[in-house]
């Protein structure tokens, strides 16, 4: 065999392997995307790294009719609390103090019975069994914060005021904290309940009056739906006008849950400027937002705070009190975010998902 016969056998050779090489590579950069797709439901307007490229998106709940439709919020900074002249202020609505928060998308709604119901009464496994439809990588992931959780209600939740289209209400905090959990799995992104700082921040959407339209409470009807109007319940969301950023409800129809530790002596002074937040290390009491439908015009301004207590339990004719629901609290409720910049797990779990006592069901929880 001549030299010129050797060079051709050796660069077929390299041919063969380089070509080789890149098919291996194809195939894994294949089964990566595959991987990838299966973690997480494609929603092209939802992708952004930058707060530039934030835009509105609808995350719609697989296996089930339910959507959720996500606003971006821009990053910035804001007064938070009120100014001891605002007339109905309280003494938690102070120190006022600068904050600096950072881009997120928040619900434009008050999460509805349509999604919560999907989590709460397994309307997407039911789904998936009765017309065998093979679960998702995703559904399998999200079946941990979902089968069992939560236990069967005692009652109808609603207590006859609305279901399709009406905000869900009467869940405790870990309930709301357990759907965001739930919801994380389903969809591949990451949700949560806002920040104290952030649901502030939105519901002011760069206006400092006692209200995000203003400051005289005559045109609360047009914004919220309260004591005034409401008559004998809750009403379908996004009946009234929007805030500025677009978000309905941020006053009154419920009270929505978010993160932080209620302080009756007002915001703790070694609070951190940037993304604060107080982890709860007491059950009671933690902070609902906006007030609801049956309340006063006070409590839906602004910087208002309301605080848990045990009286939301009062009625629950469960001995050891249910985790889950509250008899009580017909007036509260929830709406999501999701930041633009995703925690570490390990930052999740130190801090944005951490919580005190930890939640533990009953030791024979009730059927489904």
């Amino acid at each position: 065999m001549n030299r010129r016969t050797l060079r051709l056998h050796a660069a077929i050779g390299c041919l063969v392997v380089s070509l080789v090489v890149c098919s291996l590579q194809s195939a894994r950069s294949q089964e990566t995307k595959a991987s990838a797709e299966e973690l997480q439901l494609l929603v092209p307007e939802s992708v952004a790294s930058t707060q530039e490229q934030m835009r509105p998106y609808v995350e719609r709940i697989e296996h089930s009719p339910a959507k959720i439709e996500m606003l971006p919020i821009p990053g910035g900074s804001f007064t938070m609390g009120t100014d001891a002249s605002e007339a109905g202020r309280k003494d938690d609505e102070g120190p006022v103090h600068e904050v600096q928060v950072g881009p997120f998308w928040m619900a434009k709604f008050e999460v509805t019975w349509d999604a919560y119901d999907v989590w709460m009464s397994d309307l997407d496994v039911f789904y998936r069994d009765v017309n065998k439809v093979q679960a998702t990588k995703r559904d399998e992931l999200a079946d941990e914060f979902q089968k069992s959780q939560p236990t069967k209600p005692y009652t109808d939740m609603t207590f006859g005021m609305g279901k399709h289209g009406y905000p869900a209400i009467c869940m405790t905090q870990h309930a709301a904290r357990t759907f965001c959990k739930w919801l994380s799995r389903k969809t591949g992104r990451y949700y949560r309940l806002p920040t104290e700082a952030e649901w502030e921040y939105a519901c002011r959407a760069g206006t400092k009056d006692a209200y995000s339209f203003g400051s005289d409470p005559a045109e609360l009807e047009n914004y919220a739906w309260f004591l005034d109007n409401a008559g004998e319940g809750y009403h379908k969301v996004g009946l009234k006008k929007p805030n500025p950023w677009g978000l309905h409800d941020m006053h009154g129809n419920v009270a929505e849950w978010v993160l932080d530790q209620h302080l009756p002596e007002g915001f703790p002074a070694d609070l951190p400027k940037e993304n604060p937040l107080l982890v709860p290390k007491t059950l009671y009491p933690r902070v609902v937002r906006g007030g609801g439908w049956n309340q006063d015009a006070q409590a839906l301004r602004s910087g208002s705070r309301e605080g848990s207590t045990e009286d939301w339990i009062a009625q629950d004719p469960q001995s050891p009190v249910s985790i889950w629901y509250l008899t009580d609290a017909l007036h509260v409720g929830f709406r999501i975010v999701r930041p633009l910049n995703e925690p570490t797990e390990e930052e999740k779990n130190k801090f944005w998902e951490y919580s005190e006592p930890i939640q533990k069901e009953r030791a024979v929880p009730l059927e489904r």
